[in-house]
Parts: structure tokens; C-alpha cells; sequence
């Protein structure tokens, strides 16, 4: 059994431990208020641009004249597996759920035959991808140095991958990150960004009667580059919601626990000091009586 200088230092240091969960669960509360507001004020331009696409790409006809980031490489064996993950742990399974969805995707397209490379943006999804896949690694997007991951960073990605892809490095490219749905709910999400995926059902019967100036494949030209920096930017920002939502919630149990510890602890403390206690006087009452 552990003596009273160690079960009070053991509830001294849970103590301890219990004060920064609780500072964290504090620091990650107030950080996901503008992470949240920012996360969802980007939706709706990344939804539209998404919509555009689609009713641009279904009213021209693909050739070799189309752009290849919406006409693709005309091949579909490489594949390359962005994975946007934070670099700050205390955030629970928040990455491990981004790391699990994308290797589960690596999987099945290696079970059909296709080849598969990471692209990796953040420090903590790193470890198990390359612990699985060490040969297929492609590129790393360090973001340690960056307090927070902004449109700058997204453009930044964006013109490496859109390099790439242009010299033939791959032909699909499949981005994972993960989605904020609440502080209690985020949601591990991949999307293929490039080429650009036109839903089966094309243009929405609201653009059928729209007409563009220039054409379609100049706007295309132009918006498609845009296009995959907006949606890398918003997978940032969901990310970066998602991150202070799980590192919140971690906290929060994080405290609770170390409450319930301290008071474990607190009963076995009582409970050896009252037998010591009471062992002591034994022993005067036996010495007592021994004279």
C-alpha cells in the first residue's frame, strides 16, 4: 500500500494536472467561437462555387481542348490522398478519425488495383500514415511555425498540388479532413478536389436557362484553380473548428476524471491515515499497559 507522502503527492499532482485541463477546456472554448463563425461564413461561397462548377462543367462538352483540371489526365491510377490534420495534440480522436477515413480509402482504391501517395498538411496525422506507408509519401506541407492556417496556406497548397498534377505526378486527387457539426460532433469527410467532380445529375434546372459571357470553358479556366483553393480553405477552417470542438470536449472529461481521481485518492488518503492513526494508539495503549 502507498504511504500518506505518496498518496498526498499523487493527489497534490492530479490536482496539478487537473488545473490545465481546465485552462485548456477554457483557451479552446473561446478559440472555438471565432473558429466555428469563421468555419460557417465560408460555407456558403465554397457550396455556390461548387454549384457553378457543376453547371459549367455539364453544358460544355469535355475534349482535349478542356481544361485538365476538369477534363482529368484521361487516366485513373494514381491516386493522391490529401490529408489535413492539426499540429497540436489534446484534441482527443480528433485526428486519428482523418487518419482512419483516409487510410480506409487508401485501401479500397489499392484493392482495385490503383496506385496511391500522400500529400500531408499538419504534424499529428503523420506518424501512422507514414508508419504504413513510408515509400508513398509525396509531399509534407509543414505548418508548425503558423499560429493559425489561413487562405494564404490554402493557396499555397493549392499551387503545389495544381503543379503536380500538371506534370503527370497523379490523376485523382482526394482531400480528407474534418467537418464541425458541434463541439460534441465532427465529422471525418473526403472529397475528391481535383479533377473537378460534376455530379451525375449536372446543371440544376435554375441554371438551365442561364447563359455565359465569355464562354464557358474561359470562366472555367479561370474559376477551377480558384475552385480548389476554396475548397482547401474551407477544409482548413472546418478543421481548425473541429480541432478546438474535439480539444474542448477532451478537456472537459479530461477535468471530470481528474475530479473523480482526487476523490479516489482522497478516501484512500483518509482512510491509511485513520490506520495509522489507529495503529499509533494501539500501540501507546499496549505500551501503557506493558508498565
Amino acid at each position: 500500500m502507498a504511504s500518506l507522502k505518496e498518496l498526498k503527492g499523487r493527489i497534490a499532482s492530479v490536482k496539478s494536472t487537473q488545473k490545465i485541463t481546465k485552462a485548456k477546456q477554457m483557451v479552446a472554448s473561446a478559440k472555438l467561437r471565432k473558429a466555428q463563425a469563421a468555419a460557417e461564413a465560408a460555407r456558403p461561397y465554397a457550396e455556390r462555387l461548387e454549384r457553378v462548377m457543376a453547371s459549367l462543367g455539364s453544358k460544355i462538352a469535355i475534349s482535349d481542348s478542356s481544361p485538365r483540371l476538369l477534363a482529368g489526365t484521361g487516366k485513373d491510377q494514381i491516386h493522391l490522398i490529401v490529408v489535413a490534420s492539426s499540429d497540436r495534440g489534446l484534441c482527443g480522436a480528433f485526428n486519428a478519425n482523418i487518419v482512419k477515413a483516409a487510410r480506409i480509402k487508401a485501401r479500397e482504391l489499392e484493392a482495385a488495383g490503383k496506385t496511391v501517395r500522400f500529400y500531408l498538411v499538419g504534424r499529428k496525422g503523420r506518424a501512422v500514415i507514414v508508419r504504413e506507408y513510408p515509400k508513398q509519401i509525396d509531399r509534407y506541407f509543414d505548418t508548425t511555425a503558423l499560429k493559425n492556417q489561413g487562405f494564404v496556406e490554402a493557396q499555397e497548397i493549392a499551387a503545389e498540388l495544381i503543379a503536380m498534377y500538371e506534370r503527370g505526378e497523379f490523376d485523382v486527387a482526394h482531400l480528407f479532413y474534418s467537418k464541425f457539426r458541434s463541439a460534441l460532433v465532427q465529422e471525418p469527410i473526403g472529397k475528391q478536389i481535383i479533377p473537378v467532380a460534376i455530379p451525375a445529375g449536372g446543371a440544376a434546372a435554375s441554371d438551365a436557362a442561364m447563359e455565359y459571357e465569355p464562354d464557358e470553358e474561359e470562366i472555367l479556366a479561370e474559376l477551377l484553380p480558384r475552385n480548389v483553393t476554396t475548397q482547401i480553405f474551407g477544409a482548413l477552417l472546418e478543421n481548425a473548428a473541429s480541432e478546438q470542438g474535439a480539444s474542448m470536449t477532451a478537456m472537459d472529461n479530461a477535468t471530470r476524471n481528474a475530479g473523480e481521481l482526487i476523490n479516489d485518492l482522497t478516501i484512500v488518503y483518509n482512510r491509511t491515515r485513520q490506520a495509522a492513526i489507529t495503529t499509533e494508539l494501539i500501540e501507546i495503549i499496549a505500551g501503557a499497559e506493558a508498565l
